[in-house]
């Protein structure tokens, strides 16, 4: 039987979180009495720096049930890293780690698939969704276009997967020695590179409360994957610059010849091929540029990702 913990990292989830845990305990206790996993299998919660009762509900979650347990972040970190926090700390007690959000949109009924997968070799099982029908229009052609600008522009990611995910300690092991700050993980688990497999399912609406991941913070989460991943940017910039350059030489040839046919007053064409192809691309690439500079300064820094404050286990 395989030892499964659950990472599930919480950020303001008072509305769903006593509700999520009764159906995770129910879960656990059916996989147990079918001897899927064992009895010391957990499900550990990971307290983004939460602002209102996430805490005090884990708390009393452990108390009532051994099957609880919780780690409480020092402040607010991120979704990524106190999912980081999760995998890392979790990573020598148990077999297998599966990853979830708290809402539980993504289906637990995989978890018996997963287990199977990873009990046959597979060392990482992503969960995938299968359709996007309940979504809208506009939250469907944007998430599509998530996974396929990542992919075109260097960073490979699973398409329609996020984080839920099984990873095995090995997978676990192996990943811990990825020591970046700027991370993304739906990014950098496939450098891992063991054997890995995918489960489908269809995503459940969420029961209660706001989306921790609205189009603002998708779009950050889209640069971040990119620019932690990728260097495709800076080889775009170059490219560009290559074309501009050329289009330069083809304008200055034009703006001579217009100049000494009398079609144009003297200096116009080269004024604006300077002002705003050259000076439009500087600004481009001196964001592009900075933003890469920027990860470095944070890199070197050697920061923790994250810092525990309390860990409620046995």
């Amino acid at each position: 039987m395989t030892k499964l913990y659950l990472a599930i990292p919480c950020y303001n989830e008072e509305e769903v979180l006593r509700d999520s845990a009764q159906k995770l305990s129910d879960k656990f206790s059916k996989m147990m009495l079918e001897g899927k996993i064992t009895d010391d299998s957990k499900i550990v919660f990971i307290d983004d720096g939460s602002k209102d009762k996430t805490w005090s509900i884990i708390s009393d979650l452990h108390k009532e049930n051994p099957v609880f347990q919780g780690i409480k972040l020092t402040r607010n970190r991120g979704h990524q890293n106190a999912l980081l926090c999760g995998l890392i700390t979790l990573k020598d007690k148990a077999d297998a780690v599966i990853s979830i959000d708290a809402d539980l949109q993504d289906d637990i009924n995989t978890f018996d698939e997963m287990v199977e997968k990873y009990e046959n070799g597979c060392d990482v099982v992503y969960g995938v969704r299968s359709k996007r029908e309940t979504d809208t229009f506009f939250k469907r052609f944007t998430a599509e276009a998530f996974y396929k600008i990542l992919n075109k522009m260097g960073a490979k990611v699973i398409f329609n997967h996020a984080d839920f995910r099984l990873m095995s300690k090995r997978a676990l092991n192996a990943f811990a020695e990825y020591k970046e700050t700027n991370i993304f993980l739906r990014g950098m688990v496939p450098l891992i590179g063991y054997k890995s497999d995918i489960v489908t399912y269809e995503r459940f609406e969420r029961l209660a409360g706001e989306s921790k991941y609205p189009l603002k913070k998708m779009l950050a989460l889209a640069w971040e994957g990119i620019t932690s991943l990728s260097i495709q940017p800076i080889r775009m910039i170059t490219g560009l610059g290559t074309i501009v350059f050329a289009i330069s030489i083809i304008m200055i040839i034009y703006s001579l010849v217009s100049y000494f046919m009398g079609f144009a007053v003297s200096g116009w064409a080269s004024i604006l091929c300077s002002i705003w192809a050259i000076g439009g691309l500087q600004i481009l690439a001196i964001g592009v540029i900075g933003e890469y500079i920027g990860k470095i300064y944070l890199e070197v820094k050697r920061r923790p990702r994250f810092i525990v404050e309390e860990f409620l286990e046995d």
